[in-house]
């Protein structure tokens, strides 16, 4: 992290990135949006799926568990994210963000989501390991909504590697350890194939950034095409869990968590290995085409 008012990393830039939050927000969103997600991580492209119809059709309108990562953007969406200008604390710390990646993301509902309604969300950063001058840095954001009456409905809890970043003083360990997949032979595989116009259908739903659409800015950030939005593969692997093991059942899924190890590309064909044990399903996406594990160490965790 930089300081403005410095060319120098700092020690004390730590406290400052810490010190980050975004203002109470208040958002809402409509049963369009929840439909505009689903259709986004693929759902509904079998018109006669009447399980998947329920998440794009306002008939019987179910929302997907992972919908919370981007309905807080869907009437007025933003990039950079809102705390990204924060400045609460003794200096502003800013980011290159063209070489910003998601790193982990984690989904906790507290409820299940209704087809509309409208919440407060805060957040902030709650963590920084440094991996030093050159190996970047890794953020650790919370965001929370709330209801009217003040109570929890989600939690979100982000990593981001910020690769151009590092060299400013903080510690170089501590970050939580990652949900170990299980070492025997998946319970059961399914394939799903994204579609070449993925990023231009998801990006609707109000994650902006060009390093998904544009080739130039893609480029800029060191990949020769757009790489699908990590929250869109987020998204994907939520609806295969509810496929393969949930019975479409949304009311099961109480949290929705994964890292991301390679970039994906619109057309790549995820196959995705799916473990049971009691409350936990474990999750490992890979690409078979290109030889690459996608996402690692993904875990559901069911009431």
């Amino acid at each position: 992290m930089r300081s403005p008012r410095s060319e120098e990393p700092h020690a004390d830039l730590l406290p400052d990135i810490l010190q980050q939050k975004s203002a109470p927000r208040t958002f809402s969103y409509v049963e369009k949006d929840v439909m505009l997600y689903a259709v986004g991580v693929g759902m509904g492209a079998d018109p006669l799926n009447e399980q998947e119809l329920d998440f794009v059709y306002e008939k019987r309108l179910k929302v997907l568990p992972s919908a919370a990562t981007v309905l807080p953007t869907a009437n007025g969406g933003f990039w950079p994210p809102a705390n990204s200008s924060a400045k609460p604390g003794p200096r502003e710390t800013t980011l290159d963000y063209t070489a910003v990646l998601h790193g982990e993301q984690k989904v906790e509902l507290h409820r299940p989501l209704p087809p509309s309604g409208a919440f407060t969300v805060t957040g902030g950063v709650t963590g920084a390991i440094d991996k030093g001058k050159d190996k970047g840095a890794i953020l650790f954001n919370e965001s929370v909504w709330t209801d009217a009456a003040g109570e929890k409905v989600a939690t979100l809890t982000t990593s981001s590697f910020a690769r151009a970043d590092g060299g400013f003083g903080g510690p170089s360990e501590g970050a939580p350890k990652p949900h170990p997949t299980p070492t025997r032979a998946p319970d059961k595989t399914i394939e799903i194939a994204t579609r070449p116009d993925q990023c231009a259908i998801y990006r609707l739903s109000g994650d902006t950034n060009p390093l998904h659409i544009d080739p130039e800015a893609a480029r800029v950030s060191g990949f020769d095409r757009p790489i699908l939005h990590g929250l869109c593969t987020f998204g994907i692997t939520c609806r295969a869990v509810l496929q393969a093991m949930l019975d479409y059942d949304t009311d099961q899924m109480a949290s929705h968590q994964l890292r991301w190890s390679s970039p994906v590309y619109p057309g790549d064909v995820f196959t995705i290995d799916l473990w049971r044990d009691g409350k936990e399903i474990s999750f490992e996406v890979h690409v078979k085409a290109r030889g690459v594990t996608v996402v690692k160490n993904g875990l559901t965790v069911v009431r």
